[in-house]
């Protein structure tokens, strides 16, 4: 699904309000890494993460790999900090995020 620049502003404004959960270290991106974005995108649908000073990744760079790897949307890249989003699979979500149309008048 590619987002909108309508719907992009929306995540971002959302993004202000939330944590950061996913920290990359030195270790770079690996299978638990990888494994703990997608349960909390899963959960979430908006995650907020970190590379740290010690990781060799630029925030850009972790972002693309990891949205690639989990079949993300990248929201916002600032920093070492960056944004990622995925609609839940759970239809029982309650708290699903509803995007803004992608439509112009």
């Amino acid at each position: 699904m590619e987002l909108t620049g309508k719907q992009r502003a929306q995540l971002r404004a959302m993004a202000n309000g939330i944590d950061t959960i996913v920290h990359i270290g030195k270790d770079g991106i690996g299978e638990n890494l990888i494994k703990q974005t997608d349960d909390a995108l899963e959960a979430r649908e908006l995650v907020k993460c970190r590379v740290l000073e010690a990781s060799m990744l630029t925030a850009r760079e972790a972002c693309e790999t990891l949205a690639k790897l989990t079949r993300s949307e990248p929201v916002q890249v600032i920093g070492t900090r960056f944004v990622l989003y995925r609609e839940s699979h759970n239809k029982n979500k309650k708290d699903k995020i509803v995007l803004v149309s992608g439509r112009t008048r």
